[in-house]
């Protein structure tokens, strides 16, 4: 007798086991990404140098 009630309880439990399921989305994933990059560039040159540029340039 107490084999049948082991054995009944043992059914009942097992069916209120949680389950975990893992499904792939029906609609393809997209990432969006807008970007916009900026740069600065600055360059520092001596004032001798400086002078030498403004003056090729101006003699061509």
């Amino acid at each position: 007798m107490k084999s049948v009630i082991a054995l009944v309880l043992t059914i009942g439990l097992s069916g209120c086991t949680p389950r975990i399921e893992v499904a792939a989305p029906k609609e393809p994933i997209t990432i969006n990404m807008n970007v916009k990059i900026e740069h600065d560039i600055h360059i520092k040159a001596d004032k001798e140098i400086e002078t030498l540029l403004h003056t090729d340039g101006e003699s061509r």
